[in-house]
């Protein structure tokens, strides 16, 4: 296999990734986490524009409505919206992945109506499910928020894992159960070899690659699943609610992830543009980015790592690799007999 090293594409995808993750956490380090704020831009002892000030030198991507440096959030911001959706497709990873094992090879004559079960749900916004679940959590009720911070980040990553764990485990069912009806392991399970060995010393080797593409893929699910909710006001660890009747704020991040950002400033795309687009900007470019990566291993593993679509076979059942053993014991005994002749 070549080095995915040598593979422009996945360094290109790498070297986003890190110029965002490393970034933040040293831009935050050197210039503190309050982002620089500027509230009127001079020119001849004359203030010529005020917040929301647009693109320039010295704010490459302007001013928030308050003269907060966007580029700075952006930055500060880029961890938690970057780790976040690592967290949630690892999470998720690791639930689905003995399950599909576990669908693929010992539940293999109920295979079929797990599927049934979760297909339709791929036609469901995964979305709505987040929004329906997470709204309790992240909305902050009148009387103020009763968990903390990392409590609710938690609850977060937990339930975006989880609504889609069914889906997963069902993709990677159907590819272990292709897996198994292969010869070698027919001749595995037929010399005696259990489930748990075959998944373990066959199958978890065999969809090393396929699980990396895959979990690459949840984390691009999981950054548009944020942006998504970003739009609707469930921000990364909560939403901070104004409930003054007459000077209420408008709902706000606690931190500068991205999908708050965006949240935030999505109402200020007629006037002021560069306000929604620089966090719209960021996700893309870290989603291509990720994309990139899978490609550049792609190439790098021989092109042997798409998923296939599921394919109808028919499972080799127990019946079948007992009859197997019992011939080869039978040729076994035989063989031996004509040694002792």
């Amino acid at each position: 296999m070549k080095s995915v090293w040598r593979q422009p594409l996945f360094i290109l995808g790498f070297g986003i990734i890190s110029f965002f993750l490393v970034g933040s956490f040293l831009f935050e380090w050197i210039f503190g986490s309050i982002p620089k704020q500027t509230f009127f831009i001079e020119e001849n002892g004359r203030a010529v524009e005020a917040p929301p000030i647009s693109p320039y030198w010295n704010h490459p991507l302007g001013t928030d409505e308050f003269g907060y440096d966007m580029f700075a959030k952006i930055m500060i911001g880029a961890k938690y919206t970057i780790l976040g959706a690592m967290a949630v497709a690892a999470l998720r990873m690791f639930i689905a992945v003995p399950l599909g094992y576990v669908i693929g090879t010992y539940l293999q004559r109920q295979r079929s109506w797990i599927n049934g079960i979760i297909d339709p749900i791929h036609y469901v916004p995964m979305t709505i499910f987040a929004v329906l679940l997470l709204s309790p959590v992240l909305w902050m009720p009148m009387e103020g928020f009763t968990t903390t911070v990392f409590e609710r980040v938690v609850i977060q990553v937990v339930i975006m894992a989880v609504i889609t764990v069914p889906i997963v485990a069902s993709l990677i069912g159907n590819e272990a159960n292709l897996l198994y009806q292969q010869e070698y392991i027919l001749a595995a399970r037929t010399l005696g070899a259990s489930r748990r060995r075959i998944i373990i010393r066959h199958l978890v080797p065999q969809m090393r690659e396929k699980m990396a593409v895959l979990y690459g893929q949840q984390v691009v699910e999981s950054l548009i699943v944020f942006a998504h909710l970003g739009l609707l006001k469930l921000f990364l660890g909560g939403t901070l609610v104004s409930y003054d009747p007459m000077f209420a704020d408008p709902p706000k991040s606690i931190a500068y992830e991205w999908a708050g950002l965006f949240g935030n400033s999505f109402r200020y795309l007629q006037g002021a543009p560069w306000l929604p687009l620089a966090p719209a900007i960021s996700f893309a470019l870290v989603i291509l980015a990720i994309a990139a990566m899978i490609e550049g291993y792609t190439r790098a593993t021989n092109g042997q790592v798409n998923m296939k679509r599921r394919k109808k076979m028919k499972y080799v059942s127990e019946e079948v690799v007992e009859w197997n053993q019992q011939q080869l014991k039978e040729k076994l005994v035989l063989l031996e007999s004509n040694k002792n002749k």
